[in-house]
């Protein structure tokens, strides 16, 4: 289920030629077939990292206040505008959208209609989460693979992304979100000694 999966910084996630919230990007590819962005925070909506990716054909999906930006790299026919709780078709590609946001903190609100996506590629559910709390709407997904944001502060912390992973049953968990803004490179074999035995964790080296 991790065949041609790679992990970067922060939420950068790569699947074949789809990239997720590329960030700190350190070649140039311009591999990326589609690019989905999670919210309009930099190190999620980085237009000198989508640069180094994107191509003449590559589309960029995006919540709706990354649209004008969006438009000063990508023509509109490029470009596919979502919004929470939508379902979606894209070629090949079917995803769903999941609300993502903070409970109790300020730094992502529920209004903004920021998205984590819930991506079926070859019959494997990938769910990003992006930067989002333990929420009832995550903890509702049903997934293969589980991306979740582990670092704290901006994000739920390392116990309560162990809690969400256990309430979601993925068959694998990857942690995503520290080592770079927040939290430690440790964090991810932390988060993978608490998490049940019943769930592969794989952590990817930074």
């Amino acid at each position: 289920m991790l065949n041609n999966v790679e992990v970067f910084e922060q939420n950068c996630i790569k699947i074949g030629d789809i990239y997720f919230d590329p960030y700190l990007v350190s070649e140039e590819t311009h591999d990326a077939r589609i690019i989905f962005i999670t919210h309009s925070h930099q190190d999620h909506f980085s237009l000198n990292d989508i640069t180094k990716i994107k191509n003449e054909e590559t589309v960029i999906v995006i919540p709706r206040d990354c649209l004008i930006d969006a438009l000063s790299t990508f023509d509109k026919n490029h470009i596919i505008e979502v919004e929470p709780n939508n379902h979606y078709v894209l070629g090949d590609i079917i995803f769903d959208t999941v609300p993502m946001y903070n409970l109790n903190k300020s730094y992502h609100v529920l209004d903004k209609k920021w998205v984590g996506y819930v991506v079926d590629i070859h019959d494997i559910k990938y769910y990003i989460v992006g930067d989002s709390d333990d929420t009832e709407e995550l903890t509702n997904v049903s997934c293969d693979v589980l991306f979740i944001p582990i670092g704290g502060t901006y994000t739920m912390n390392l116990e309560e992304a162990v809690l969400a992973t256990e309430k979601v049953k993925p068959k694998i968990v990857v942690p995503t979100h520290y080592g770079t803004v927040v939290g430690s490179n440790q964090d991810g074999e932390i988060f993978k000694n608490k998490v049940s035995s019943t769930i592969e964790c794989v952590v990817f080296k930074k």
